[in-house]
């Protein structure tokens, strides 16, 4: 009987996982692949603001690269709006395809 509960005996194979502790355990490795934010020195916000208005002034595409904590998105627009006040851009993608982007979030621009 011993042998039962050794290595892949009867009681190795009859684990029973319920749903709320596989979302939790989901949920676990999830977090721990979360990243923290990149720090940019004042020179690469300088170049960031520039390429944002070098994009609303001439209308042309600028790549940004956008902060998440599990994935960086690159977005590839033009810029038609700048807000100074909620510090936010609006990149147009397409027709109908637009989206308000953070200056904070913005990790590249080129």
């Amino acid at each position: 009987m011993g042998k039962k509960l050794e290595g892949n005996g009867i009681w190795e194979s009859s684990r029973i996982i319920i749903p709320e502790h596989k979302e939790a355990y989901l949920k676990l490795m999830k977090d721990r692949q979360r990243r923290g934010k990149p720090e940019l020195d004042g020179q690469e916000v300088q170049l960031i603001e520039q390429a944002l208005i070098d994009s609303y002034n001439a209308r042309t595409a600028v790549t940004l690269t956008v902060f998440s904590p599990f994935d960086d998105m690159v977005m590839t627009g033009v810029v038609t709006s700048i807000n100074t006040a909620r510090r936010e851009v609006k990149l147009f993608r397409g027709e109908d395809d637009y989206s308000w982007i953070k200056l904070e979030d913005i990790v590249s621009a080129g």
